[in-house]
C-alpha cells in the first residue's frame, strides 16, 4: 500500500479484519501518518465534509465537532492505525518511485527511495494499492503573477506554511475563493489589521453548523456503535439529497444559496458580485463555512472580498484590472493544487512502459491492461471516505476470489472502441488542468467513475465480484530471491 493517509489506514484495516492471513505494509514518503491533514499546517485547516462520513464506518466519531481541525482528524486516523496494529506495518520515509509487473512471476517488484538516507530499497509484492488520492503532496498549484519578483512583502503557499509566519497587525490578501481561502480568511482576520479575499471567480459558499447536535444525540441515546451507524446514514441520504436537488434544480439551487449568503452579510453587501458564481452549484465543490464564520469576518469589518483580475503584483500589493490596487504586508496564494495520480509512480508491465492516460476505470478500483493494482480515489460530491470503505470491501473481496480459484492476477481489459470521457466530471481547476494525464472512464458500469454511494453499497459490496471484463492469470515462473529482492 502506497500512502499511510486517511485511505491507506483504512485499507490497511479492511485487510487486517477481512483477510488476517495476507501480509502486507504501508509505505509513506514523509515521516509521519495523516497525510492531508498531517502536511497541511495553514490557519484553521478542517474538514469540509461531516466527520460521521468523513470517518471511517468502522470507528464512531465521537467529538463534539462535526466539522474538525486537522489536529482531531489526525488523531482520529492514528488512534485507528494503533486500535488495529498498523503501526507496525507502516514504514516512513518510504517514497515509491517504480514499480515493475512481471507476468511470469505474477509480482511486482516496487522501487523506494528512503528519503531519510538516500538509499534505494525493493519490495516484492502481488498488489499494489494506491491509496494517496490524486493531489501532488510535493507542489501545489502557483499561476504566473506578473512583477511577483517586485512585491516586497512575503508570498505564501498553503501547501507550504512557515511554521514562524506572524500575520499579527498585517494586512493580508488571500488569492483564491475555493476551500483553502474561505478557510483562511477567518482564520487569520482576528489576529491579522485586515484580511482580503481576492476572488476571479466566486465560488458557492454555504455556512453549516459545526456541531451536528442529531448525530450527537443519537449516539448518546443508540451508544457509539449505533448511534454512528444511525447519523451517517442520515448524512449519506442528506448530502446526496442536496446534490440531486443541486443537479435536477440548478436554478432553485442557486437561489437558495444566495439567500442564505445574503442572510449573513451585511446589509447592502453586493452579493451578486462577490458570491454568485458563472456556474451551477455542485459543477464544483460547494464550500463549507462553518457556522458562517467567513460571513461573520465580512459584518464585523475584519476581511472583505474583491472579485477582478490582478494585472501585476507591485512593491506594496497588487495592481487590478479595474486600476485598484490592493496593498498587503502578505500575500497567500490559495489558488489551488495539483494532480499526480497514483503518487507519480512509474508503472512498467513486463517491460512497457504504462500511460495512465490510456487505460480506464473499472469500478473505480483498477485501471484497464494493468495487473493486480487498485487505488483509492473517493467522491467529489460527497465525502471521500464513503467511496474508500466500499473500494477496500471489493478490493477485499477480489483479494478472496482468486485464492478460491487459484488465480495470481487480475486485469480488466477495455473493448478500444469503448466510447470514454473524462476520468472526473467536475469543474474544479486542478481537475481540468490534469485531465489529459488522467486515465478516462466509460459511459455504461463497470466503466463508470460512480458518484453515487447507494448505486457503489449494491455493486462493490453487495455485488457479483467478477464479470466478463475481467481476465485472470496465474504466474509461470516461482519467485526466487534473484527475481524479487526482498526489503525486510
Amino acid at each position: 500500500m502506497v500512502g499511510a493517509g486517511l485511505s491507506g489506514i483504512g485499507a490497511g484495516r479492511y485487510l487486517r479484519t477481512e483477510l488476517p492471513h495476507k501480509s502486507f505494509v504501508i509505505l509513506e514518503g514523509r515521516a509521519a501518518s495523516g497525510g492531508t491533514w498531517d502536511l497541511f499546517r495553514y490557519p484553521g485547516i478542517r474538514s469540509d465534509s461531516d466527520l460521521t462520513t468523513f470517518g471511517y464506518e468502522f470507528k464512531p466519531w465521537r467529538e463534539k465537532e462535526a466539522i474538525a481541525d486537522a489536529a482531531q482528524i489526525v488523531g482520529y486516523l492514528r488512534e485507528t492505525a494503533t486500535e488495529n496494529g498498523l503501526d507496525e506495518h507502516i514504514r516512513y520515509h518510504h517514497r515509491v518511485q517504480r514499480a515493475s509487473w512481471s507476468s511470469e512471476t505474477a509480482r511486482w517488484l516496487v522501487e523506494v527511495e528512503q528519503t531519510d538516507t538516500g538509499e534505494r530499497r525493493y519490495f516484492s509484492a502481488g498488489w499494489l494499492f494506491c491509496a494517496g488520492g490524486y493531489y501532488d503532496y510535493d507542489e501545489g498549484y502557483t499561476p504566473v503573477f506578473e512583477g511577483r519578483d517586485r512585491f516586497r512583502g512575503q508570498v505564501v503557499h498553503p501547501q507550504h506554511w512557515p511554521e514562524d509566519l506572524d500575520y499579527t497587525g498585517k494586512k493580508v490578501v488571500v488569492i483564491g475563493s475555493g476551500a483553502t481561502a474561505v478557510t483562511l480568511v477567518p482564520s487569520m482576520a482576528d489576529d491579522a489589521a485586515h484580511v482580503t479575499m481576492l476572488q476571479r471567480t466566486p465560488t458557492y459558499v454555504m455556512p453549516i453548523p459545526r456541531v451536528d447536535k442529531l448525530a450527537n444525540n443519537l449516539r448518546r441515546w443508540f451508544g457509539d456503535d449505533r448511534g454512528h451507524a444511525l447519523a451517517r446514514q442520515k448524512n449519506i441520504a442528506k448530502q446526496r439529497a442536496i446534490w440531486l436537488f443541486a443537479q435536477r434544480f440548478p436554478g432553485k439551487a442557486r437561489q437558495v444559496i444566495r439567500r442564505f449568503n445574503e442572510e449573513r452579510l451585511p446589509a447592502g453587501f453586493p452579493v451578486d458580485e462577490h458570491f454568485n458564481p458563472p456556474y451551477n452549484p455542485w459543477d464544483q465543490r460547494l464550500c463549507a463555512v462553518p457556522d458562517g464564520d467567513l460571513f461573520r469576518s465580512i459584518r464585523n469589518g475584519d476581511a472583505s472580498v474583491v472579485t477582478d483580475r490582478i494585472t501585476t503584483f507591485t512593491e506594496d500589493g497588487i495592481l487590478l484590472e479595474s486600476g485598484r490596487e490592493l496593498e498587503a504586508d502578505i500575500i497567500v496564494t490559495a489558488t489551488g493544487l495539483n494532480i499526480k495520480l497514483l503518487g507519480g509512480i512509474d508503472l512498467v508491465v513486463d517491460g512497457r512502459a504504462v500511460d495512465v492516460s490510456q487505460s480506464v476505470a473499472y469500478r473505480g478500483v483498477m485501471l484497464s491492461g494493468i495487473p493486480n493494482l487498485a487505488m483509492a480515489i473517493g467522491y467529489t460530491n460527497s465525502s471521500w471516505t464513503l467511496k474508500i470503505g466500499l473500494l477496500c470491501d471489493y478490493f477485499c473481496r477480489l483479494l478472496a476470489h482468486l485464492d478460491e480459484h487459484g488465480h495470481d492476477a487480475v486485469w480488466p481489459v477495455a473493448d478500444p472502441d469503448m466510447e470514454t470521457r473524462p476520468l472526473l466530471d467536475f469543474g474544479a481547476g486542478y481537475v481540468q488542468r490534469a485531465l489529459d494525464t488522467l486515465p478516462k472512464q466509460g459511459v455504461a458500469a463497470p466503466w463508470l467513475m460512480s458518484m453515487n454511494y447507494y448505486n457503489d453499497a449494491k455493486v462493490l459490496r453487495r455485488g457479483a465480484v467478477v464479470d466478463e471484463h475481467l481476465a485472470f492469470a496465474s504466474a509461470t515462473a516461482p519467485v526466487t530471491r534473484e527475481r524479487a529482492v526482498l526489503a525486510p
